[in-house]
């Protein structure tokens, strides 16, 4: 057992480690240890610009879930954009769940946002569900205020998957748009381009958002699709 991983069970808690298991299904049990996310973070912060951090992200694959969520956190903490985009393209491939995906929201996107949409552009299109995810995520997390796009709205509309965590992740990144750039995401939904499913739950979500008014949720609900 490596030293990471001897402070990652340190940290165990077998309750949530079951909690975890039902959250993430697709997640081989036995990968589990059962970390709750703040303490994995506050490890993260203790790690980040050791070299025994810098010999870890170059271990992977990792052989624990938690240890792959503290990668991504060890990620988010870079702030040279060639090395976070260098390190993201060697851990994307990895990532097999929503959980540790959603965790990957790297803080270096914010200095360089043109740098960050040709990335993002590039994995909108790969074939790895999970990628897809990311960069609608990233989509989400940084393009909806002032580096906002309409073309972007097109980007995710254009994403077909048949994967569940992919449409969510639509689905979300709609309901958000709604949220803050209602004007522009309406039209999408009122010109029926998501599929249905996704469509609706987009719609469902927003009308669940307090940051959405009550007169777009009372219009949102006119759109539905049965």
């Amino acid at each position: 057992m490596t030293a990471i991983q001897e402070r990652l069970y340190a940290l165990q808690d077998t309750g949530y480690r079951d909690f975890t298991a039902k959250l993430t299904p697709n997640v081989d049990p036995d990968s589990i240890i059962g970390v709750r996310l703040p303490a994995i973070k506050k490890l993260a912060k203790e790690l980040k610009g050791s070299d025994e951090a810098a010999q870890f992200l170059q271990s992977l694959p990792h052989a624990y879930h938690e240890e792959n969520h503290l990668h991504a956190f060890l990620l988010n903490e870079i702030r040279d954009f060639d090395e976070a985009i260098r390190r993201i393209n060697e851990f994307l491939p990895y990532v097999d769940n929503w959980a540790v995906c959603d965790s990957t929201r790297v803080k270096a996107f914010t200095k360089h946002p043109d740098r960050a949409l040709s990335c993002i552009k590039e994995w909108i299109n790969s074939d790895h569900t999970y990628t897809v995810r990311f960069a609608i995520l990233s989509l989400m997390n940084n393009f909806l205020g002032e580096h906002f796009d309409e073309k972007h709205l097109d980007m995710v509309a254009a994403v077909e998957s048949e994967e569940y965590y992919v449409r969510m992740m639509v689905a979300w990144y709609y309901a958000t748009a709604l949220a803050k750039q209602y004007d522009s995401a309406v039209k999408v939904i009122e010109d029926g381009r998501l599929e249905k499913w996704t469509h609706n739950k987009a719609i469902q979500k927003a009308i669940e958002s307090y940051r959405v008014t009550d007169e777009h949720k009372a219009y949102l609900r006119t759109l539905k699709r049965k």
